[in-house]
């Protein structure tokens, strides 16, 4: 399973959630400790949000591993921003390692990505192509069935022209998760479909955590929160501020031993809106 991190909070350097950690993202892309196979080496990808310059995200995708790309660590030591997206991928058997697959994706002001797989994706793709809007449809530039998500996000949000409500946001995720299990059920075919997805417009955000068929064994997700987050000298952790400063991460796994880290049930859904209130919500 691929790892991702999401952040929103005072603006932070790339660098505190990919490189300083003692579980960076970086770290995690050659030893994940919560996934079956530890290496994520097919590729990664950052958007980022800087509103003074554009309401649109930022991209920075590559599919050379993550530890291995010297411009990654160079660009996230001096480039900061308040929310962020990070994504490290172990591509699905049998689809393309290429940067048009990588995660995150961006589409207006919506940037999405994705951890898991679609239950019987390739019987099913043709049903959910037929499905989307051509407008949706249009944003597909890969292979992969994250991108097929993504398309389908986008025509129940609105696509990314307007900024949306936290809670339009959270009805959009619940919806495409009914939207890509139904011709699953269909299909008849018993194959769980794992579906934590975060997306955001640089303002609110949405992450699910989620595995079909009533599963127990839904990708790792967990989030920190409560404080402003910091690091000095590789210890990171959410430091007692007044709530205005207050950070919140989602990441499939914790990114130091800071106690603050808590799992996310399976089956919930996690939103923030733009004064960075957190609510755990049920999918």
């Amino acid at each position: 399973m691929c790892r991702f991190v999401l952040y929103s909070g005072p603006s932070v350097t790339l660098s505190s959630l990919l490189v300083e950690p003692a579980n960076s993202l970086i770290h995690q892309s050659f030893h994940g400790d919560e996934s079956e196979d530890p290496l994520n080496g097919d590729g990664f990808g950052i958007a980022w949000y800087v509103p003074k310059h554009s309401l649109q995200p930022a991209l920075f995708r590559s599919m050379s591993p993550a530890w291995s790309n010297r411009n990654l660590v160079s660009l996230s030591r001096v480039t900061e921003s308040e929310c962020i997206l990070a994504h490290i991928r172990a591509a699905t058997l049998g689809l393309a390692v290429s940067e048009s697959n990588c995660h995150p994706f961006a589409s207006g002001r919506f940037a999405f990505m994705h951890n898991g797989d679609i239950g019987a994706f390739r019987r099913i793709r043709r049903k959910l192509i037929e499905s989307l809007s051509d407008r949706a449809f249009n944003t597909v530039q890969g292979a992969m069935d994250s991108e097929y998500v993504f398309a389908v996000l986008l025509d129940e949000i609105g696509f990314g022209d307007l900024p949306r409500t936290v809670a339009a946001l959270a009805d959009g995720v619940r919806r495409t998760i009914a939207q890509l299990e139904a011709p699953v059920r269909k299909s008849g075919e018993a194959v769980p479909s794992y579906l934590n997805l975060a997306v955001t417009d640089g303002r609110n955000a949405a992450v699910s955590r989620f595995v079909s068929g009533g599963r127990s064994d839904a990708a790792s997700l967990h989030n920190s929160a409560g404080g402003r987050y910091e690091c000095y000298e590789g210890a990171c952790r959410m430091r007692s501020v007044k709530p205005s400063e207050y950070a919140m991460i989602v990441s499939s796994e914790p990114l130091s031993g800071d106690k603050s880290w808590q799992e996310i049930p399976a089956g919930d859904l996690v939103t923030i809106d733009e004064h960075r209130n957190v609510q755990m919500l049920s999918i």
